[in-house]
């Protein structure tokens, strides 16, 4: 059954989880609502190579290579976004990666664009918020305010990829931590193979 879920991926390094995660939601059937802060276009050039326009929303679906008509990519100020409000039906966000910049504004409720907004309307209607911080090493401060979103009902799912399935490439690698972040929003997935399988 298709769902719909909120992706934003902000500055943090890992831009890689979030196209990857993007391109497992929608071969999957999924409706995605992908949000990308003003860090994350300059991430895009860095480390994916992209020459790329900040802002440039409409080469987004041939970059992520995926079906346009499952991928709606919204202005970081455009609050008329239907995941603005909680009446907009959603099955769950994540945040992949996640900069300790925006994790603190969510978990502070200082929502200053339209992706904390939508985190913060996700918290508030009780449904499921993941977080992919992709930081280290963590401060106190970054441990608080994980734990002050823990506590608020958020999932916190760092960046860690596992060994035990034998990675063998950085795609593995990658997948591991997409299809850990895939069973957070309980999407099923063939990323990795499980321990015991």
């Amino acid at each position: 059954m298709a769902k719909e879920f909120v992706v934003g991926m902000t500055g943090a390094s890992g831009a890689v989880y979030g196209v990857r995660l993007v391109q497992e939601l929608i071969r999957g059937g999924h409706l995605v609502h992908l949000l990308l802060t003003n860090a994350c276009w300059q991430v895009f050039q860095e480390e994916l190579g992209w020459n790329i326009e900040t802002g440039d929303r409409a080469s987004i679906p041939g970059r992520f290579a995926v079906l346009p008509e499952r991928l709606q990519v919204h202005d970081l100020h455009d609050y008329r976004a239907p995941v603005a409000s909680g009446s907009h039906p959603i099955d769950g966000m994540i945040i992949i990666p996640c900069s300790m910049g925006t994790l603190a504004a969510i978990a502070h409720g200082a929502s200053d664009n339209l992706l904390e907004r939508a985190a913060d309307t996700v918290l508030k209607e009780g449904r499921p918020l993941v977080i992919v911080p992709r930081e280290t090493p963590l401060n106190v401060i970054h441990l608080r305010n994980m734990l002050a979103l823990a506590e608020a009902g958020a999932r916190i799912l760092p960046a860690m990829p596992g060994f035990y399935h034998l990675p063998r490439t950085i795609d593995d690698l990658v997948d591991f931590v997409v299809g850990k972040a895939l069973d957070a929003l309980r999407v099923e997935h063939h990323l990795f193979r499980r321990w015991g399988e």
